[in-house]
């Protein structure tokens, strides 16, 4: 009875070892008597206990490592510190198992080795402005050697980049001299077409000033032609209606009527001025010009 359990027990643990349930996205290597055998799949997997032995366990989702920082030199002999991160992928089991020692510190060192290369390459103002140059040349390199140890490199990312304290000073005094220099260009750029601004203002006001003298000037003008016809137009018809009147009967002694009272009235006018009577020369005339003109009066009523 205690065979049989022992038995059991033995077939118990046999079968428990030769059982194995792999997780998804997981992949285990079985090395039977010492050699390379399988790369067992997620689920359910038979192995021999005792013979067969799990050897490696790979992971095979993205894996992010990470890059510790370290020093670079640059073309300029610029001491700059950079770190970053690597993601990868274990494509191949068994090339990750035996391709080498350790992949993951190959991986890391080979990305510090491209890395420091891509810096020496260039100086500190292009090493910060090509970030994407330098992190495909590392992606170039590992994916050149990553295939014979069963990964592949999906992306490199530099994280910082830290230049010294005596390089972060001089950069920041260069920066606030070009924002202060952006700035008087600025100003004297505002300056400058402000007083464009006020000289276009001021010529627009003087061209129109000007082209409101000419129009005003055009409109007195036009007036001025305008009374100028209304007068002689208005003279012409006097003229026409006169001579209209003295062919009529009567209208010659009208007329000698009318050029008497205005004599008349004229030299009234002239005797009254200042103080000084103002006799004519010809009194004689005078009288019987007066008494033609009263004549005609005469004649008239």
């Amino acid at each position: 009875m205690e065979f049989a359990l022992f038995l059991l027990f033995v077939a118990a643990v046999f079968a428990a070892s030769a059982v194995k349930i792999v997780p998804q996205q997981n992949s285990w290597v079985v090395e039977r008597l010492g050699r390379y055998h399988a790369s067992l799949q997620p689920g359910l997997n038979i192995v021999i206990p005792f013979i067969d032995r799990i050897a490696y366990k790979h992971l095979l989702k993205e894996v992010p490592l990470d890059v510790q920082p370290q020093v670079c030199i640059t073309k300029d002999n610029t001491q700059v510190q950079i770190d970053g991160v690597i993601f990868f992928q274990v494509t191949d089991p068994r090339l990750a198992s035996y391709g080498t020692a350790n992949f993951q510190l190959a991986i890391v060192q080979l990305a510090q080795t491209s890395l420091r290369s891509e810096c020496g390459k260039r100086e500190l103002d292009r090493l910060l402005e090509e970030r994407n140059d330098i992190n495909r040349a590392v992606i170039a390199a590992l994916d050149e050697a990553s295939p014979n140890w069963g990964v592949k490199v999906l992306r490199y990312e530099i994280k910082d980049i830290t230049p010294p304290d005596a390089v972060l000073r001089s950069m920041q005094t260069q920066i606030t001299a070009e924002r202060e220099k952006r700035a008087l260009v600025a100003q004297s750029e505002g300056k400058r077409q402000e007083e464009i601004n006020l000289a276009e203002g001021a010529m627009t006001a003087a061209i129109r000033e000007s082209e409101g003298q000419k129009q005003a000037a055009i409109n007195n003008a036009q007036g001025q032609a305008q009374a100028i016809m209304l007068t002689a137009t208005a003279t012409a018809e006097a003229i026409r209606k006169v001579a209209a009147a003295l062919s009529e009967p009567g209208g010659t002694e009208a007329v000698n009527l009318k050029v008497a009272e205005q004599y008349i009235a004229a030299f009234g006018n002239i005797a009254k001025q200042g103080n000084t009577l103002i006799i004519p020369g010809d009194l004689s005339n005078m009288g019987s010009l007066v008494a033609s003109a009263m004549e005609i009066v005469k004649q008239k009523r």
